[in-house]
Protein backbone atom coordinates (compact mmCIF):
# COMPACT_ATOMS: atom_id res chain seq x y z
CA UNK A 1 0.00 0.00 0.00
CA UNK A 2 1.27 3.22 -1.42
CA UNK A 3 1.47 6.01 1.85
CA UNK A 4 0.92 9.48 0.31
CA UNK A 5 3.73 12.36 1.59
CA UNK A 6 1.37 15.08 3.30
CA UNK A 7 2.21 18.33 1.90
CA UNK A 8 4.38 21.04 3.96
CA UNK A 9 2.13 22.93 6.17
CA UNK A 10 2.14 26.51 5.68
CA UNK A 11 3.84 28.96 7.38
CA UNK A 12 2.15 31.55 9.71
CA UNK A 13 1.50 34.68 8.22
CA UNK A 14 3.62 37.70 10.06
CA UNK A 15 0.92 40.46 10.78
CA UNK A 16 2.70 43.70 10.04
CA UNK A 17 1.53 47.26 11.33
CA UNK A 18 3.11 50.54 10.04
CA UNK A 19 3.25 53.16 12.88
CA UNK A 20 4.03 56.53 11.32
CA UNK A 21 4.48 59.76 12.81
CA UNK A 22 5.02 63.85 12.25
CA UNK A 23 5.92 66.84 14.90
CA UNK A 24 3.46 69.12 13.55
CA UNK A 25 0.28 69.54 12.22
CA UNK A 26 1.44 71.14 9.03
CA UNK A 27 0.83 70.04 6.19
CA UNK A 28 -1.45 67.13 7.20
CA UNK A 29 -4.30 68.72 5.40
CA UNK A 30 -2.88 67.77 1.86
CA UNK A 31 -4.05 65.14 0.11
CA UNK A 32 -1.10 63.60 0.36
CA UNK A 33 0.77 64.50 3.12
CA UNK A 34 4.03 62.93 4.96
CA UNK A 35 1.75 60.47 6.85
CA UNK A 36 0.50 59.01 3.71
CA UNK A 37 4.51 58.92 2.58
CA UNK A 38 5.70 56.77 5.42
CA UNK A 39 2.77 54.16 5.27
CA UNK A 40 3.28 53.94 1.42
CA UNK A 41 7.64 53.09 1.96
CA UNK A 42 6.03 50.47 4.61
CA UNK A 43 3.56 48.69 2.40
CA UNK A 44 6.43 48.80 -0.04
CA UNK A 45 8.89 47.02 2.26
CA UNK A 46 6.45 44.77 3.27
CA UNK A 47 4.89 44.02 0.16
CA UNK A 48 8.79 42.84 -0.20
CA UNK A 49 9.24 40.22 1.87
CA UNK A 50 5.85 38.73 0.71
CA UNK A 51 8.04 35.56 0.06
CA UNK A 52 8.38 35.24 3.87
CA UNK A 53 4.63 35.25 4.61
CA UNK A 54 4.22 39.09 5.64
CA UNK A 55 0.72 40.66 5.77
CA UNK A 56 0.14 44.34 5.99
CA UNK A 57 -2.63 44.37 8.81
CA UNK A 58 -4.94 47.24 7.04
CA UNK A 59 -5.41 49.61 10.63
CA UNK A 60 -3.59 52.87 10.45
CA UNK A 61 -1.54 53.89 13.24
CA UNK A 62 -0.64 57.76 12.90
CA UNK A 63 0.50 60.28 14.94
CA UNK A 64 0.19 63.33 13.27
CA UNK A 65 1.29 66.53 15.12
CA UNK A 66 3.17 64.40 18.01
CA UNK A 67 6.57 65.07 19.62
CA UNK A 68 8.56 61.56 19.94
CA UNK A 69 9.60 62.80 22.83
CA UNK A 70 7.58 60.83 25.21
CA UNK A 71 4.93 58.27 24.24
CA UNK A 72 1.81 60.65 25.02
CA UNK A 73 0.49 59.46 21.60
CA UNK A 74 -2.85 58.29 21.16
CA UNK A 75 -1.98 55.66 17.90
CA UNK A 76 1.21 54.74 19.85
CA UNK A 77 -1.05 53.56 22.76
CA UNK A 78 -3.33 52.28 20.24
CA UNK A 79 -0.15 50.48 19.05
CA UNK A 80 0.82 49.02 22.02
CA UNK A 81 -2.64 47.90 23.26
CA UNK A 82 -2.81 45.67 19.76
CA UNK A 83 0.39 43.97 20.87
CA UNK A 84 -0.39 43.01 24.05
CA UNK A 85 -3.37 41.73 22.71
CA UNK A 86 -1.57 39.51 19.91
CA UNK A 87 -2.77 41.07 16.57
CA UNK A 88 0.52 42.51 15.90
CA UNK A 89 3.90 40.46 15.26
CA UNK A 90 5.97 42.80 13.66
CA UNK A 91 6.45 46.92 13.47
CA UNK A 92 7.31 48.78 10.63
CA UNK A 93 8.41 52.52 10.88
CA UNK A 94 10.26 54.51 7.75
CA UNK A 95 12.35 55.84 10.23
CA UNK A 96 13.63 54.37 13.89
CA UNK A 97 13.42 58.33 15.34
CA UNK A 98 9.38 57.76 14.03
CA UNK A 99 9.05 55.56 16.73
CA UNK A 100 10.82 57.57 19.26
CA UNK A 101 13.65 60.43 20.15
CA UNK A 102 13.92 59.22 23.94
CA UNK A 103 16.21 56.73 24.52
CA UNK A 104 14.45 55.63 27.96
CA UNK A 105 11.47 55.77 25.71
CA UNK A 106 12.77 53.54 23.23
CA UNK A 107 13.79 50.70 26.01
CA UNK A 108 10.56 50.39 27.04
CA UNK A 109 8.87 50.19 23.94
CA UNK A 110 11.17 47.04 22.78
CA UNK A 111 10.64 45.50 26.14
CA UNK A 112 6.94 45.43 25.46
CA UNK A 113 8.20 44.08 21.68
CA UNK A 114 10.29 41.71 23.07
CA UNK A 115 7.77 40.58 25.66
CA UNK A 116 5.09 39.74 23.39
CA UNK A 117 7.62 38.52 20.59
CA UNK A 118 7.27 41.28 17.96
CA UNK A 119 9.90 42.30 15.71
CA UNK A 120 10.79 45.69 14.68
CA UNK A 121 11.68 46.87 11.30
CA UNK A 122 13.35 50.59 10.21
CA UNK A 123 12.48 50.81 6.29
CA UNK A 124 14.79 52.98 5.33
CA UNK A 125 17.57 51.67 7.76
CA UNK A 126 17.74 48.29 6.84
CA UNK A 127 17.88 46.48 10.53
CA UNK A 128 15.51 44.70 12.33
CA UNK A 129 15.33 43.55 15.61
CA UNK A 130 15.81 40.30 15.33
CA UNK A 131 19.22 39.62 15.51
CA UNK A 132 21.92 41.44 17.81
CA UNK A 133 24.11 43.53 14.85
CA UNK A 134 20.09 45.23 14.51
CA UNK A 135 19.89 46.03 18.14
CA UNK A 136 23.53 47.81 18.71
CA UNK A 137 22.99 49.57 14.82
CA UNK A 138 19.28 50.46 16.61
CA UNK A 139 20.67 52.08 20.10
CA UNK A 140 23.50 54.01 17.87
CA UNK A 141 20.93 55.68 15.75
CA UNK A 142 18.60 56.43 18.78
CA UNK A 143 21.38 57.98 21.24
CA UNK A 144 21.99 60.44 18.11
CA UNK A 145 18.29 60.83 17.75
CA UNK A 146 18.02 62.02 21.48
CA UNK A 147 21.35 63.76 21.22
CA UNK A 148 20.40 65.79 17.97
CA UNK A 149 16.79 66.80 20.23
CA UNK A 150 19.05 68.19 23.30
CA UNK A 151 21.31 70.19 20.78
CA UNK A 152 17.96 71.73 19.73
CA UNK A 153 16.37 72.94 23.16
CA UNK A 154 20.26 73.98 23.70
CA UNK A 155 20.37 76.05 20.79
CA UNK A 156 17.06 77.59 21.17
CA UNK A 157 18.43 78.69 24.98
CA UNK A 158 21.36 79.70 23.63
CA UNK A 159 19.28 82.07 20.69
CA UNK A 160 17.04 83.61 23.60
CA UNK A 161 19.75 84.42 25.86
CA UNK A 162 21.94 86.35 22.86
CA UNK A 163 18.74 88.00 21.58
CA UNK A 164 17.95 89.70 25.13
CA UNK A 165 21.62 90.61 25.61
CA UNK A 166 21.33 92.15 22.43
CA UNK A 167 18.43 94.48 23.77
CA UNK A 168 15.88 92.70 21.66
CA UNK A 169 12.18 91.68 22.72
CA UNK A 170 12.66 87.86 22.88
CA UNK A 171 8.58 87.46 23.98
CA UNK A 172 6.69 87.27 27.74
CA UNK A 173 4.15 89.64 28.63
CA UNK A 174 2.82 92.54 26.85
CA UNK A 175 3.27 95.70 28.72
CA UNK A 176 1.29 98.90 28.60
CA UNK A 177 2.60 101.60 26.28
CA UNK A 178 3.74 99.09 23.81
CA UNK A 179 2.51 97.00 21.21
CA UNK A 180 4.13 93.98 20.13
CA UNK A 181 4.99 93.71 16.04
CA UNK A 182 7.04 91.40 14.36
CA UNK A 183 8.87 90.52 17.81
CA UNK A 184 9.55 94.29 18.40
CA UNK A 185 7.67 96.46 21.13
CA UNK A 186 6.30 99.06 19.42
CA UNK A 187 5.09 102.52 21.02
CA UNK A 188 1.21 103.28 21.26
CA UNK A 189 0.90 106.51 22.18
CA UNK A 190 -2.39 106.18 24.64
CA UNK A 191 -0.63 103.79 26.31
CA UNK A 192 2.39 105.46 27.20
CA UNK A 193 0.51 108.47 27.93
CA UNK A 194 -1.00 106.62 30.94
CA UNK A 195 1.96 104.98 31.68
CA UNK A 196 3.83 108.37 32.19
CA UNK A 197 0.98 109.63 34.51
CA UNK A 198 1.00 106.64 36.75
CA UNK A 199 4.83 107.39 37.31
CA UNK A 200 4.05 110.85 38.07
CA UNK A 201 1.05 110.34 40.22
CA UNK A 202 2.94 107.84 42.24
CA UNK A 203 6.01 110.51 43.29
CA UNK A 204 3.16 113.04 44.33
CA UNK A 205 1.14 110.85 46.40
CA UNK A 206 3.84 108.43 47.32
CA UNK A 207 1.60 105.70 47.77
CA UNK A 208 0.79 102.86 46.05
CA UNK A 209 -2.28 102.03 47.26
CA UNK A 210 -3.57 105.98 46.78
CA UNK A 211 -2.51 105.53 43.16
CA UNK A 212 -4.20 101.85 42.30
CA UNK A 213 -7.35 103.37 43.73
CA UNK A 214 -7.00 106.47 41.40
CA UNK A 215 -6.54 104.44 38.59
CA UNK A 216 -9.28 102.11 39.62
CA UNK A 217 -11.85 105.28 39.74
CA UNK A 218 -10.25 106.14 36.66
CA UNK A 219 -11.16 102.67 34.92
CA UNK A 220 -7.57 102.25 33.93
CA UNK A 221 -6.83 98.79 33.13
CA UNK A 222 -3.73 96.47 33.11
CA UNK A 223 -2.65 95.89 29.72
CA UNK A 224 -4.98 93.99 27.20
CA UNK A 225 -4.22 91.91 24.80
CA UNK A 226 -5.51 88.68 22.21
CA UNK A 227 -3.32 85.42 22.09
CA UNK A 228 -2.21 83.74 18.85
CA UNK A 229 -5.00 81.51 19.87
CA UNK A 230 -7.90 84.18 20.13
CA UNK A 231 -7.66 84.17 24.00
CA UNK A 232 -8.52 87.89 25.56
CA UNK A 233 -5.71 88.27 28.78
CA UNK A 234 -5.23 91.45 31.17
CA UNK A 235 -7.77 93.97 30.89
CA UNK A 236 -7.71 93.97 34.85
CA UNK A 237 -8.14 95.64 37.49
CA UNK A 238 -4.79 97.41 39.13
CA UNK A 239 -3.61 96.39 42.55
CA UNK A 240 -0.53 96.75 44.52
CA UNK A 241 1.04 93.97 42.86
CA UNK A 242 0.58 95.03 39.23
CA UNK A 243 1.23 98.43 40.41
CA UNK A 244 4.62 97.82 41.97
CA UNK A 245 5.30 95.62 38.97
CA UNK A 246 4.67 98.46 36.46
CA UNK A 247 6.41 100.70 38.39
CA UNK A 248 9.74 98.75 38.51
CA UNK A 249 9.92 97.29 34.73
CA UNK A 250 13.16 98.50 33.46
CA UNK A 251 11.56 98.17 29.84
CA UNK A 252 10.08 101.83 30.62
CA UNK A 253 13.40 103.36 30.17
CA UNK A 254 14.25 101.76 26.75
CA UNK A 255 16.06 98.46 29.02
CA UNK A 256 15.19 95.11 28.56
CA UNK A 257 16.12 92.00 31.44
CA UNK A 258 17.69 88.82 31.56
CA UNK A 259 17.42 87.07 34.60
CA UNK A 260 19.68 89.44 36.58
CA UNK A 261 20.92 91.46 33.84
CA UNK A 262 20.11 94.55 32.53
CA UNK A 263 21.09 95.42 28.71
CA UNK A 264 19.93 98.43 26.37
CA UNK A 265 17.02 98.10 24.29
CA UNK A 266 16.14 98.63 20.82
CA UNK A 267 12.39 100.17 21.57
CA UNK A 268 11.79 103.73 22.57
CA UNK A 269 11.60 104.94 26.07
CA UNK A 270 8.60 105.83 27.75
CA UNK A 271 10.15 107.41 30.98
CA UNK A 272 13.17 109.19 32.04
CA UNK A 273 16.33 107.56 33.73
CA UNK A 274 15.96 110.47 36.43
CA UNK A 275 11.90 109.84 36.78
CA UNK A 276 12.67 105.89 37.19
CA UNK A 277 14.96 106.51 39.86
CA UNK A 278 12.85 108.59 41.77
CA UNK A 279 10.59 106.10 41.71
CA UNK A 280 12.69 103.06 42.63
CA UNK A 281 14.29 105.28 45.53
CA UNK A 282 10.97 106.35 47.13
CA UNK A 283 9.59 102.85 46.78
CA UNK A 284 12.78 101.31 48.66
CA UNK A 285 12.07 104.19 51.50
CA UNK A 286 8.26 103.08 51.59
CA UNK A 287 9.41 99.85 52.43
CA UNK A 288 8.23 97.89 48.89
CA UNK A 289 11.61 96.72 48.53
CA UNK A 290 14.74 95.24 51.22
CA UNK A 291 15.26 92.06 52.75
CA UNK A 292 12.91 90.07 55.14
CA UNK A 293 14.50 91.13 58.56
CA UNK A 294 13.96 95.01 57.29
CA UNK A 295 10.64 94.55 56.06
CA UNK A 296 10.07 93.35 59.75
CA UNK A 297 11.92 95.21 61.87
CA UNK A 298 9.29 95.54 64.36
CA UNK A 299 9.22 91.73 64.88
CA UNK A 300 5.62 90.62 63.59
CA UNK A 301 5.56 86.63 65.34
CA UNK A 302 2.31 85.94 62.58
CA UNK A 303 4.26 88.05 59.62
CA UNK A 304 3.66 85.43 56.67
CA UNK A 305 1.29 83.27 58.94
CA UNK A 306 -2.32 84.88 59.95
CA UNK A 307 -4.90 85.03 57.02
CA UNK A 308 -8.05 86.79 56.74
CA UNK A 309 -10.74 83.74 56.76
CA UNK A 310 -13.25 85.96 55.73
CA UNK A 311 -11.48 87.05 52.92
CA UNK A 312 -9.37 84.17 51.97
CA UNK A 313 -6.22 85.90 51.76
CA UNK A 314 -3.77 86.81 54.12
CA UNK A 315 -3.41 90.32 56.25
CA UNK A 316 -0.15 92.31 57.01
CA UNK A 317 1.85 93.58 59.74
CA UNK A 318 1.62 96.86 60.01
CA UNK A 319 2.01 100.01 62.82
CA UNK A 320 0.75 103.75 63.34
CA UNK A 321 2.03 106.40 65.78
CA UNK A 322 0.16 108.29 67.56
CA UNK A 323 0.44 110.90 70.77
CA UNK A 324 4.07 110.49 72.51
CA UNK A 325 5.16 108.58 69.41
CA UNK A 326 3.81 105.33 70.95
CA UNK A 327 3.61 102.65 68.39
CA UNK A 328 0.48 100.70 67.45
CA UNK A 329 0.84 97.39 65.67
CA UNK A 330 -1.93 95.50 64.02
CA UNK A 331 -2.58 93.10 61.83
CA UNK A 332 -4.58 94.10 58.32
CA UNK A 333 -6.39 91.91 56.04
CA UNK A 334 -4.35 92.20 52.28
CA UNK A 335 -7.85 92.67 50.51
CA UNK A 336 -8.71 95.62 52.65
CA UNK A 337 -5.36 97.33 51.74
CA UNK A 338 -6.08 96.72 48.05
CA UNK A 339 -10.00 97.70 47.76
CA UNK A 340 -10.62 99.69 50.70
CA UNK A 341 -11.64 99.01 54.25
CA UNK A 342 -15.08 98.52 53.44
CA UNK A 343 -14.37 95.20 51.09
CA UNK A 344 -13.38 93.14 54.83
CA UNK A 345 -15.69 92.82 57.60
CA UNK A 346 -12.73 92.73 60.16
CA UNK A 347 -10.32 94.37 58.34
CA UNK A 348 -7.29 94.59 61.37
CA UNK A 349 -6.63 93.21 64.51
CA UNK A 350 -4.26 94.45 67.58
CA UNK A 351 -1.27 92.47 66.86
CA UNK A 352 -0.09 92.38 70.21
CA UNK A 353 -3.15 90.90 71.77
CA UNK A 354 -3.59 87.87 68.71
CA UNK A 355 0.54 87.13 69.30
CA UNK A 356 -0.06 86.66 72.86
CA UNK A 357 -2.95 84.35 72.41
CA UNK A 358 -0.77 82.50 70.05
CA UNK A 359 1.84 82.00 72.01
CA UNK A 360 -0.61 81.04 75.33
CA UNK A 361 -1.90 78.05 72.88
CA UNK A 362 1.78 76.81 72.55
CA UNK A 363 2.40 76.81 76.07
CA UNK A 364 -0.77 75.09 76.90
CA UNK A 365 0.40 72.05 74.78
CA UNK A 366 3.36 71.26 77.53
CA UNK A 367 0.87 71.90 80.43
CA UNK A 368 -2.08 69.14 79.51
CA UNK A 369 -1.47 65.71 79.24
CA UNK A 370 -4.37 65.41 77.18
CA UNK A 371 -3.30 68.68 75.34
CA UNK A 372 -0.23 67.06 74.13
CA UNK A 373 -1.72 63.37 73.28
CA UNK A 374 -4.61 65.53 70.90
CA UNK A 375 -1.66 67.53 69.53
CA UNK A 376 0.47 64.68 68.89
CA UNK A 377 -2.37 63.00 66.77
CA UNK A 378 -3.28 65.94 64.90
CA UNK A 379 0.56 66.32 63.86
CA UNK A 380 -0.01 62.34 62.80
CA UNK A 381 -2.93 62.93 60.86
CA UNK A 382 -1.43 66.06 59.55
CA UNK A 383 1.72 64.10 58.45
CA UNK A 384 -0.06 61.78 56.59
CA UNK A 385 -2.23 64.12 54.54
CA UNK A 386 0.61 66.40 53.60
CA UNK A 387 2.27 63.52 52.37
CA UNK A 388 -0.21 62.24 50.21
CA UNK A 389 -1.16 65.99 48.74
CA UNK A 390 2.36 66.26 48.27
CA UNK A 391 3.31 62.91 46.43
CA UNK A 392 0.19 63.63 44.70
CA UNK A 393 1.59 67.40 44.07
CA UNK A 394 5.32 65.42 42.80
CA UNK A 395 3.03 63.10 40.43
CA UNK A 396 1.34 66.22 38.77
CA UNK A 397 4.83 68.13 38.57
CA UNK A 398 6.39 65.03 36.67
CA UNK A 399 3.65 65.17 34.51
CA UNK A 400 3.93 68.45 33.64
CA UNK A 401 7.46 68.40 33.22
CA UNK A 402 7.56 65.60 30.39
CA UNK A 403 4.60 67.69 28.82
CA UNK A 404 6.60 71.03 28.98
CA UNK A 405 9.96 69.11 27.68
CA UNK A 406 7.15 67.74 24.66
CA UNK A 407 5.91 71.07 24.13
CA UNK A 408 9.63 72.59 24.01
CA UNK A 409 10.84 70.05 21.45
CA UNK A 410 7.95 70.31 19.48
CA UNK A 411 8.53 74.68 19.18
CA UNK A 412 12.08 74.19 18.81
CA UNK A 413 11.44 72.33 15.63
CA UNK A 414 8.28 74.84 14.43
CA UNK A 415 9.08 78.12 15.74
CA UNK A 416 11.61 80.90 15.50
CA UNK A 417 14.19 81.58 18.29
CA UNK A 418 12.01 84.74 19.52
CA UNK A 419 8.76 83.18 20.27
CA UNK A 420 7.66 83.89 23.48
CA UNK A 421 6.08 80.26 23.83
CA UNK A 422 9.65 78.85 24.33
CA UNK A 423 10.67 81.28 26.55
CA UNK A 424 7.28 80.25 28.66
CA UNK A 425 7.99 76.52 28.28
CA UNK A 426 11.37 76.88 30.05
CA UNK A 427 10.39 79.20 32.47
CA UNK A 428 7.31 76.41 33.22
CA UNK A 429 10.26 73.48 33.14
CA UNK A 430 12.33 75.90 35.64
CA UNK A 431 9.72 76.36 38.20
CA UNK A 432 8.66 72.86 37.87
CA UNK A 433 12.07 71.38 38.85
CA UNK A 434 12.09 73.69 41.35
CA UNK A 435 9.41 72.69 43.49
CA UNK A 436 10.24 69.13 42.54
CA UNK A 437 13.44 69.78 44.58
CA UNK A 438 11.40 71.70 47.57
CA UNK A 439 8.68 68.57 47.60
CA UNK A 440 11.86 65.90 47.98
CA UNK A 441 12.84 67.79 50.72
CA UNK A 442 9.69 68.36 52.66
CA UNK A 443 8.96 64.42 51.94
CA UNK A 444 12.38 63.50 53.51
CA UNK A 445 11.45 65.72 56.59
CA UNK A 446 7.87 64.08 56.86
CA UNK A 447 9.09 60.34 57.13
CA UNK A 448 11.97 61.10 60.12
CA UNK A 449 11.37 59.61 62.90
CA UNK A 450 8.08 59.29 64.90
CA UNK A 451 7.47 62.00 67.91
CA UNK A 452 8.08 60.23 71.18
CA UNK A 453 5.75 62.12 73.84
CA UNK A 454 7.17 61.79 76.80
CA UNK A 455 10.15 63.33 74.87
CA UNK A 456 7.96 65.90 73.77
CA UNK A 457 6.34 66.65 76.99
CA UNK A 458 9.28 67.36 78.76
CA UNK A 459 10.53 70.19 76.00
CA UNK A 460 7.49 71.34 75.96
CA UNK A 461 6.68 71.75 79.65
CA UNK A 462 10.18 74.04 79.81
CA UNK A 463 8.86 76.09 77.06
CA UNK A 464 7.87 79.41 79.49
CA UNK A 465 11.28 79.40 80.97
CA UNK A 466 12.91 79.17 77.43
CA UNK A 467 10.66 81.81 75.68
CA UNK A 468 11.28 84.08 77.88
CA UNK A 469 15.14 84.16 77.32
CA UNK A 470 14.53 84.13 73.53
CA UNK A 471 15.60 87.29 71.28
CA UNK A 472 12.68 88.64 69.48
CA UNK A 473 14.31 87.45 66.08
CA UNK A 474 14.53 83.72 67.73
CA UNK A 475 10.85 83.87 69.01
CA UNK A 476 9.80 84.77 65.40
CA UNK A 477 11.58 80.96 64.24
CA UNK A 478 10.75 79.24 66.82
CA UNK A 479 7.08 80.72 65.85
CA UNK A 480 7.36 79.68 62.16
CA UNK A 481 8.81 76.53 63.10
CA UNK A 482 5.69 75.14 65.08
CA UNK A 483 2.97 77.25 63.27
CA UNK A 484 1.84 76.58 59.59
CA UNK A 485 -1.50 78.76 58.79
CA UNK A 486 -3.90 80.97 61.82
CA UNK A 487 -6.51 81.66 60.96
CA UNK A 488 -8.55 85.12 61.95
CA UNK A 489 -12.60 85.20 62.17
CA UNK A 490 -13.41 88.72 62.37
CA UNK A 491 -17.28 87.83 61.97
CA UNK A 492 -17.21 85.55 64.68
CA UNK A 493 -13.90 86.07 66.93
CA UNK A 494 -13.04 82.74 65.87
CA UNK A 495 -9.00 82.24 65.71
CA UNK A 496 -7.84 78.69 64.40
CA UNK A 497 -4.10 77.40 64.28
CA UNK A 498 -2.95 74.64 62.13
CA UNK A 499 0.34 73.16 63.36
CA UNK A 500 3.53 72.25 60.78
CA UNK A 501 3.69 68.30 60.40
CA UNK A 502 7.39 68.35 61.05
CA UNK A 503 7.09 71.19 63.36
CA UNK A 504 7.20 69.92 66.83
CA UNK A 505 9.65 67.41 66.19
CA UNK A 506 11.66 70.37 64.99
CA UNK A 507 10.77 72.27 68.06
CA UNK A 508 12.05 70.18 70.54
CA UNK A 509 15.21 69.78 69.08
CA UNK A 510 15.58 73.96 68.79
CA UNK A 511 13.97 73.73 72.44
CA UNK A 512 16.42 71.17 73.78
CA UNK A 513 19.62 72.93 72.85
CA UNK A 514 18.12 76.38 73.16
CA UNK A 515 18.17 75.15 77.17
CA UNK A 516 21.39 74.05 77.00
CA UNK A 517 22.65 77.49 75.66
CA UNK A 518 20.80 79.13 78.26
CA UNK A 519 22.31 77.00 81.28
CA UNK A 520 25.54 77.40 79.86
Amino acid sequence: MNKRAKPPAEPDSIRCAIYTRKSTEEGLEQEFNTLDAQREAGEAYIQSQRHENWVCLPDRYDDGGFTGANMDRPALRRLLADIESGKVNCVVVYKVDRLSRSLLDFTRIIETFDRNKVSFVSVTQAFNTASSMGRLVLNVLLSFAQFEREMISERTRDKIAAARRKGKWSGGLPVLGYNVEQTKLVLDDTEARRVREIFEMYLERQSILDVANELDARCWRTKRWTTKKDTERGGRRFDKGSLYALLTNVVYVGKVRYKAEVHEGEHEPIIDPETFEKVQTLLQQNGSSGGKAVRNKHHALLRGLLHCSACQCGMSHSYSKKKGNRLYRYYVCQKAQKRGWDSCPAPSIPAGEIEQFIVNEIKAIGRDPQVISATLEQVRVQTAQQTERLQAERLELHQELRDAHAELGQLAATVGPGDSRLADAHDRIQEAERRSTEIEDELAALGGDTLDRTEVAAALAEFDAVWACLAPREQERVIGLLVERVEYDGDGGNISITFRPSGIRTLVGELANTKEEVAA
